[in-house]
């Protein structure tokens, strides 16, 4: 009788009916070395519920201590040593960490800052690496490491580089190859005048070699070109890594890279197109800044503040292929400096944790084991401390373990839920930190400094209101949105909130504007729509090619230096006029109908400014739209006016039967073995008691095993998190 073979292993196998759970392990750092550091490690691993570790991606000059002098087997103990526990390995190629060696012989490869300086070595990422000298020696160790280990059978996948993009070179040959980029584009320099507007400030080219180095640009349309650019540097440099990785790594490891989301140079979702997963590192701040009540516009460094930032983060991470996602990084202890010493409260890691998985995770992995004795890093906390002895977040973080282990096989296939969805424009973002709306309160002489954040304090403006109103979201970048018909995101996504998609060609407004014709309710937010795919601002009524459909338009707008109240009688059933919020930041005069010898139908009033001047205006307006709706807000809503909005535009979350408490957030998902997966987390220090929805009939705590019925109470300790499954009929 025939038998149908096996299936061939895949590149994802690994993470098949598990979540991979572990840390970056760097035995090579530890003052007693290698042979006496990895047996214990990895037992302490076991017992923690590891099940991957991520070495070798930051010691370059271990892997080649001299040129073309190759030391590849000291790793050997580590391999082995997690094969035999059964804990996969993730290998790392050392290209962003350049040895001194290479950097003494040819200094060449140093990147040039935007103001002319070479980069000092002495960190990391100093190296130009689109520099072909540097790509020799770049290609000479990857090739070595990766013949070497592709056949080890702890191996289950590959990062290339690390965090790439630290820096946008500025090197002769890279500028050159931007107006080689650009003639490519535009063919003529004529052509490029043209879509410029070069005419201004005499800035017309003859020839090519007229066009002026990045570092002395002021015009929008120069310097979001540079960027696109430099991106595309950035990607193809880790395609090609990751093409030479895969002519020696097995069919069943997958190849990847750690994506710092934040960096200069990164387009995401292109990015990701060369790669097997999505793989990031999201950090966040602990203690309080993981509070329900700690204010999510609140400035916390390079890391993000409160629980909506750490879903948007995951979130982010999901957008980027819209599909489950690694996190190589996140925290263990404090991260961020000597300076900056905020250890988890008990219970945090779990809730992050589960938190990231209920986004779309498939791999939790900390930064990093052992707490270094010596470096820059020395107080970047693992999670183990200094003294090499296991301790309460060492504890913490094997609760997790333990938890992972059994969620696993509940969450094979898993995809979380989204009541709606926002638009994501990297080209807006890039256009914004060069000539952004908003202005910067940190600089001596006040508006003469954009906000370089200003595109992420809109979004978040959006996005943190939603989730105060119980929604759960998904990103779409703006071009995986136009490739898929508008009524297709209409059956999957409800709500589309599009704020601050300032750079947008026609097609892209267009289809904004059928995914309403076809039954979405559009969000339309500040600043979409005012500007062309080159951040021209568009010669048109404004919101362009929307404006007809909304029956909204505004041609003034201002800066608001102090939020200014937001008032109406939406919802009031008997017509009172109460404060619905604040508008901070920024406010369009949104004036519905048409404008003077147009034609246009009227949208409704949902709300208007408090303020002698801006009084005369609309700030949130509304109108039906084919067999949808399309909802304009005028300014960056604070926390109150931004859920009011998504409430109006999704009455009926997924979650909503749960009547949480605002401490309290439920996010779901549905997998193959389970209708839905529900986590509930509470993000304070008050335990919390909250009635199981009437409309679940049973569930099944995931951590423990034990049956719950409609009806009864769910206690959430301080810090704590619940993981219940409604099992498939």
């Amino acid at each position: 009788m025939a038998t149908t073979p096996p299936a061939s292993p895949t590149p994802l196998s690994h993470l098949e009916g598990r979540i991979l759970f572990g840390a970056a392990y760097y035995a090579e750092y530890q003052p007693q070395g290698i042979a006496a550091a990895v047996d214990r490690d990895l037992d302490l691993m076991v017992e923690a519920g590891f099940t991957v570790i991520r070495v070798g991606e930051s010691v370059w000059s271990t892997w080649e201590p001299r040129p073309g002098e190759f030391d590849l087997d000291w790793l050997q103990p580590v391999l082995d040593g997690a094969h035999a526990r059964g804990i996969g390995v993730i290998l790392g190629t050392p290209t962003y960490a350049v040895p001194p060696w290479l950097a003494r012989l040819h200094p060449e490869i140093a990147a040039v800052h935007r103001d002319g300086t070479r980069a000092a070595w002495g960190a990391r990422q100093e190296m130009d690496y689109s520099h072909p000298t540097f790509r020799r020696y770049a290609e000479r160790v990857v090739r070595a490491i990766a013949a070497r280990w592709a056949d080890h059978p702890a191996v289950i996948g590959w990062q290339v580089d690390n965090e790439p993009s630290q820096q946008l070179p500025h090197n002769a040959h890279v500028i050159e190859g931007f107006r080689e980029w650009l003639r490519g584009r535009y063919g003529t320099v004529e052509a490029l005048n043209e879509a410029w507007g070069l005419v201004y400030w005499s800035h017309r080219l003859s020839e090519w070699a007229d066009l002026w180095a990045p570092a002395g640009n002021a015009q929008p349309q120069h310097d979001l070109e540079w960027r696109r650019y430099s991106a595309e540097l950035v990607t193809e440099f880790i395609g090609w890594q990751a093409d030479l990785v895969r002519e020696h790594a097995r069919p069943d490891q997958f190849v990847t890279t750690c994506i710092s989301y934040p960096r200069p140079g990164i387009s995401d979702d292109q990015l990701v197109e060369r790669l097997d997963v999505t793989a990031g590192n999201p950090y966040y701040r602990m203690q309080d800044g993981l509070s329900s009540a700690v204010d999510p516009a609140a400035d916390a460094g390079w890391w993000t503040n409160g629980p909506s930032a750490l879903f948007t983060q995951a979130d982010r991470l999901w957008s980027s292929a819209q599909a489950p996602f690694l996190v190589t990084e996140t925290d263990a202890q404090s991260i961020g400096g000597h300076a900056d010493q905020y250890p988890p409260y008990p219970g945090q890691l779990l809730q992050a944790g589960t938190a990231l998985v209920a986004r779309g995770a498939r791999m939790v992995e900390y930064w990093h084991w052992h707490t270094l004795h010596f470096g820059a890093e020395t107080y970047w906390g693992g999670v183990i401390p200094h003294s090499g002895r296991p301790g309460r977040v060492y504890r913490e973080v094997a609760e997790l373990g333990r938890l992972l282990g059994r969620l696993g096989p509940a969450l094979e296939g898993y995809r979380p839920d989204a009541d709606a969805a926002v638009i994501w424009s990297t080209d807006s973002k890039w256009t914004f930190e060069f000539a952004g709306p908003l202005v910067s309160t940190g600089g001596v002489d006040g508006f003469t400094h954009p906000d370089r954040r200003a595109y992420e304090r809109i979004v978040n403006g959006f996005v943190d209101g939603a989730r105060a109103a119980g929604l759960q979201l998904t990103f779409l970048h703006d071009r995986q949105f136009v490739a898929t018909d508008p009524s297709q995101w209409v059956e999957r996504y409800p709500v589309l909130f599009a704020p601050a998609v300032y750079v947008a060609d026609d097609h892209l407004l267009d289809r904004l504007r059928r995914y309403a014709e076809a039954g979405g309710h559009l969000v339309v937010g500040p600043r979409t729509g005012y500007a062309d795919e080159l951040a021209r601002a568009r010669q048109a009524v404004a919101p362009d090619r929307l404006w007809q459909a909304a029956g909204v338009w505004y041609e003034e707008y201002s800066t608001l230096p102090e939020p200014v109240a937001v008032t109406g009688t939406w919802d009031d059933q008997a017509g009172t006029e109460t404060t619905l919020g604040r508008a901070t930041k920024w406010a369009d005069g949104l004036l519905p109908g048409a404008p003077t010898g147009l034609e246009g139908e009227s949208a409704e009033v949902l709300a208007g400014y408090q303020h002698p001047f801006l009084g005369s205006f609309a700030a949130v307006t509304t109108r039906e739209h084919g067999r949808g709706r399309i909802t304009v807000v005028g300014t960056i809503p604070d926390l109150a006016l931004g859920a009011k909005v998504a409430r109006f535009a999704q009455p009926s979350p997924i979650a909503e039967p749960w009547h949480a408490p605002s401490q309290v957030t439920v996010t779901s998902g549905t997998s193959d073995t389970h209708q839905r997966v529900w986590f509930v987390h509470n993000w304070s220090w008050d335990e919390v008691t909250i009635g199981l929805p009437t409309d679940l009939d049973e569930v099944t705590d995931l951590a423990d095993g034990s049956t719950l019925t409609a009806g009864d109470d769910l206690v959430l300790g301080p810090w704590s998190v619940r993981v219940l499954g409604e099992p498939r009929g």
